[in-house]
């Protein structure tokens, strides 16, 4: 195990649950620090016997006030990894017709702007050279693979993350950055008949960060690392 100084520091944003927690914790198992946001203080994670690795923060990525307080809380800090987790899927069995303004704004803001917002402050702490900067979207995001997909709402958020990102990438040329779909995930968003485990998600994204630190460009990639279409 390495000591404290020499172990590599990821951020993970949006760890209470599901994929960031399962994140977490695949990162903490290979040896990680890790300072992982969370909404509401989270118990019985199966987090306490890695408390030496482990910083837990508070973020709200919609709230300017926690977002700013996070950032100066963060200030002198620097990430090999930095994963943007957090998301919504949104008003579930309802039309464009049916959604109102505010969830519409609800859940573009949380998966698409803020995310984008958070990166442009973090770029600065994450390490140039041998780093990764990750946004989690979705292959429903693809425009060539989900033309006529039943959750139009999320997919388009997921599509404006991609489209957003893909302008920071270009004025971030110096960073690598990832966007990666996690496959369909057992999580309370992925419900209970999604053919994949947060483990084996988690394991997979895990591997793909590691294999793209340092190397440059910006990918839309799977968990298993392949290379799925904008």
């Amino acid at each position: 195990m390495a000591g404290k100084r020499d172990r590599k520091h990821v951020l993970v944003v949006g760890a209470s649950r599901g994929l960031g927690l399962g994140l977490t914790k695949e990162f903490l198992r290979r040896g990680y620090h890790v300072t992982a946001t969370v909404r509401a203080a989270i118990s019985g994670a199966g987090l306490d016997e890695y408390y030496e690795q482990l910083t837990l923060d508070t973020l709200d990525i919609n709230s300017p006030n926690l977002t700013e307080a996070f950032l100066a809380r963060m200030k002198g800090q620097f990430f090999d990894a930095v994963v943007l987790n957090a998301g919504i899927y949104g008003p579930q069995g309802k039309n464009l017709s049916e959604v109102t303004t505010q969830e519409v704004s609800h859940v573009m803001m949380t998966n698409a702007i803020n995310p984008v917002r958070l990166a442009e402050r973090l770029a600065p702490m994450l390490r140039p050279e041998t780093g990764v900067l990750a946004f989690i979207s979705s292959a429903l995001a693809s425009l060539e693979l989900n033309a006529d997909d039943a959750t139009p709402l999320y997919c388009a958020s997921k599509a404006a993350l991609n489209r957003l990102s893909r302008a920071f990438a270009a004025t971030h040329d110096y960073l690598t950055i990832v966007n990666l779909h996690p496959g369909w995930v057992r999580t309370d968003m992925g419900g209970p008949d999604a053919p994949l485990d947060v483990e084996t998600s988690a394991r997979g994204i895990a591997d793909v960060l590691e294999q793209r630190a340092g190397s440059g460009g910006h990918e839309f990639l799977d968990y298993r690392g392949k290379i799925i279409p904008w």
